[in-house]
């Protein structure tokens, strides 16, 4: 009977630490090592903007954006690069709405359409011959570039180890939105991690709101690939250049509608990593990839595989050792409470209020609970690329 209560604490703490590392303590300990190496070589010098700018492409996958086409295409001529220097596609497939004929109105806009639509990646593998200049900067067309976006993102691949540039995601938080303004809390911290994990190697991933590429490294994917800026930039990283973070170059993004919206995102995200995962199995591999692999495993593959796990398993482990123990008693109280706090967050979600305190655990759990169903969403849906888009409230114009 010892032994198994003693199975069980082992078990009950390795969880506790994994859930803490996983979202806490691998932020710590990141900080930390940035901390001991600028303290020894120093900060990175800045990037310098080149003499000769170079010609860029701003590559805008798109499938009816109908309601958002005026909008992006008023941010996109706002942009501080020079005309001349920026060429601008659009790739549509499977577009059946205005979206086509709205775009006609822009001559300078390069149309990509084919009828049948295949999803993002099969877009992007099929746009990418019609690019000719050395750079590529990836965006989405609900999302907003700040007017310098290009410029600084150009001054990264001035170092030439740097063979992508992750910009920054913000997420547009409307005064009278409920628990669906955990993802601009949740969007906050990943930035910070991503600055973080990029000062002491390289950023783990971009996000297709806004990132960037040399032209010469894109890679062709599977169609069915779920997460394309993350597997493309990975994948990059892999071949030994880095993923720069480029905070001064953001794209700003609306919350979803509600939280029935922001689970189709998150379950389908989750399902993209599952997926990821094992096609980037070879980066696990941390004598070959080191500091990459390090970063790439705490930061990513314990997310989205076992910490879920052993997050929901804390309260049945906790339960087996309450039994003669004021300690954990009083750990079972505390997880009791939390989970409290998450249904009380839940049920003002349903009222359309707002409590940071109660929104956060929610959020939290919420997440975790995704990671789990995209494990049944991946299988359900392989094979298939193409996203179930998600309502989002309109962005301040």
């Amino acid at each position: 009977m010892e032994n198994y209560r003693l199975i069980i604490e082992i078990l009950f703490w390795f969880a506790v630490f994994l859930v803490f590392y996983t979202y806490l303590g691998y932020g710590i300990l990141l900080f930390i090592l940035v901390k001991v190496k600028e303290l020894f070589y120093g900060k990175s010098d800045s990037f310098q903007a080149p003499e000769i700018l170079p010609e860029v492409t701003l590559f805008i996958a798109a499938y009816n954006e109908e309601d958002i086409i005026r909008d992006k295409m008023m941010n996109c001529q706002a942009l501080a690069y020079p005309k001349d220097k920026l060429k601008i596609i659009w790739i549509t497939d499977g577009s059946t709405d205005n979206t086509n004929n709205l775009l006609s109105k822009y001559p300078e806009v390069t149309t990509l359409y084919q009828p049948k639509r295949q999803g993002k990646t099969a877009a992007l593998n099929r746009g990418i011959k019609f690019v000719t200049t050395p750079f590529i900067v990836f965006t989405d067309a609900n999302t907003m570039l700040n007017k310098d976006a290009i410029t600084e993102i150009i001054k990264c691949f001035s170092n030439s180890k740097v063979g992508c540039v992750a910009g920054e995601k913000r997420v547009e938080i409307q005064a009278k939105q409920g628990a669906t303004a955990g993802e601009g809390i949740y969007w906050k911290y990943e930035s910070t991690l991503k600055d973080l994990d990029f000062r002491l190697y390289s950023a783990v991933g971009a996000a297709g709101e806004l990132f960037a590429i040399r032209t010469n490294l894109f890679e062709q994917m599977p169609d069915d690939t779920l997460l394309d800026d993350f597997i493309l930039s990975l994948r990059i990283a892999q071949k030994g250049y880095k993923i720069a973070y480029c905070k001064n170059a953001y794209a700003i993004e609306s919350a979803s509608l509600n939280m029935q919206e922001e689970e189709k995102r998150k379950m389908r995200i989750a399902a993209g990593g599952l997926q990821s995962i094992w096609r980037l199995r070879s980066l696990l591999n941390v004598f070959r990839f080191r500091t990459l692999s390090f970063q790439y495993i705490s930061h990513r593959v314990l997310r989205w595989t076992i910490t879920p796990l052993f997050l929901f398993i804390l309260i049945p482990l906790n339960l087996l050792l309450i039994k003669g123990s004021l300690f954990y008693t009083a750990i079972f109280i505390l997880q009791t409470l939390f989970y409290i706090m998450a249904y009380a967050g839940y049920q003002f979600e349903q009222r359309q209020l707002r409590s940071k305190s109660l929104f956060i655990p929610y959020y939290f759990l919420f997440m975790n609970i995704n990671v789990i169903k995209g494990f049944f969403y991946l299988k359900k849906n392989k094979g298939n690329g193409a996203w179930i888009k998600a309502k989002r409230n309109n962005l301040k114009k």
